[in-house]
């Protein structure tokens, strides 16, 4: 299961990296949440995937699953979508004031080609 999950992390990963290296300023963002997701998969990848009960069993259990990684991610999910919230925010004003999301644009070079 291990290698199936590090096959689409790295998949997410370069997707991401290659949405982020567009122009589009959507793309960006987009390429922005598929690399938290990957960071996600990541850490749940590396807690270890275990089939154990509940994290809180009490002291004598065989075997249980570590909640550290879970919390982890949870409060890496609430954070990266406030900010992809607030990266949809911030694109759509610049496309409302300026007209385009073309980053050669909103960097101010009109590129000659």
């Amino acid at each position: 299961m291990e290698i199936l999950m590090a096959f689409l992390i790295g998949i997410l990963f370069m997707t991401a990296t290659y949405l982020m290296l567009s122009k589009s300023l959507l793309r960006i963002i987009i390429g922005t949440g598929l690399l938290s997701h990957g960071a996600h998969l990541l850490l749940l990848t590396m807690g270890g995937l275990k089939r154990g009960a509940a994290p809180l069993l009490g002291e004598h259990a065989p075997s249980y699953a570590d909640p550290l990684p879970q919390a982890l991610i949870l409060t890496a999910i609430v954070i990266s979508f406030g900010v992809t919230a607030f990266f949809l925010v911030v694109a759509y004003r610049a496309y409302q004031e300026l007209g385009t999301d073309n980053m050669d644009h909103l960097r101010g070079k009109e590129g000659h080609e």
